[in-house]
């Protein structure tokens, strides 16, 4: 399989860390792949060296026109206030730190705003419980991803965390039946909504909780939500202090990527 990364192509960091994933996978499953940029070391992939893309890419995977001969992210790590560089969310090691530093890497921007010493808590218990969450259940041989990124002239800040394993819907849909009758008629789209907004998990209705709560703080700042599922792609936004199905625009037949991908996207300025 081979993906082109053509002359003025401009990536954002929930999609750089979802290629990243989705080569990953391939890799692992023995496909060949192959990654040609256009415009080398001066384009795009001069970009995701900077954020360390290539130190976790695996090595089987062929880089055009030459893989990248070391690695911008180690020799520039923390140089960039507006970037923190894609890191590893194993299931065998916690990095009990990197909360921390993606609160840290969003409040140099942000630390303007009225609300910021809110926006901060909130911002922790996102990234923390976001990352537990693969840390904890994804399930998987292959290493999940974080990171945040800084769009200034866009009024914007991304934060993106993925993981390649089982995914929200295939470990919630077998045990909806039992756990929540109620709910065995909803489309997957109607099904995520109801993850973020009331806590669902296969282990009952007492469990879940984090996806609720990570939810439910970022919805107080207006934060855009975009969730990729294997085949499928919902971007949740904002309406009246919910996330809500009539608000959320919903891609499917999507090609297939394990895992479950979350993003989510604040305006700078409040």
């Amino acid at each position: 399989m081979t993906f082109e990364v053509p002359s003025g192509c401009k990536i954002m960091v929930e999609a750089a860390i979802r290629f990243l994933s989705l080569a990953n996978q391939l890799a692992a499953t023995t496909r060949r792949v192959r990654m040609k940029f256009e415009e080398g070391d001066t384009g795009t992939m001069g970009y995701l060296n900077r954020m360390g893309f290539f130190d976790h890419l695996a090595a089987e995977v062929e880089v055009l026109p030459s893989r990248p001969g070391y690695s911008a992210a180690e020799a520039h790590r923390g140089g960039n206030a507006a970037l923190v560089e894609i890191a590893r969310i194993s299931k065998d090691v916690r990095d009990e730190d990197l909360p921390t530093r993606l609160t840290a890497a969003l409040m140099r921007s942000c630390h303007t705003r009225p609300d910021a010493a809110e926006l901060e808590g909130a911002a922790w218990t996102i990234f923390a419980e976001l990352i537990d969450n693969v840390f904890s259940h994804s399930s998987t041989l292959l290493d999940g991803y974080a990171a945040l990124q800084v769009y200034p002239k866009g009024d914007r800040l991304s934060v993106a965390v993925s993981d390649s394993g089982l995914g929200i819907m295939q470990t919630l849909r077998p045990t909806i039946g039992k756990e929540f009758p109620r709910l065995t008629g909803l489309s997957d789209t109607q099904l995520l909504v109801e993850i973020f907004r009331h806590g669902l998990s296969r282990h009952g209705p007492d469990r879940g909780c984090g996806l609720k709560g990570s939810a439910a703080k970022a919805i107080k700042f207006q934060a855009v939500l975009d969730v990729r599922l294997p085949r499928q792609r919902v971007v949740l936004i904002p309406a009246r202090g919910a996330y809500k199905v009539n608000t959320a625009d919903c891609y499917d037949g999507l090609p297939l990527m394990w895992g479950t991908h979350i993003g989510f996207g604040f305006r700078l300025g409040g």
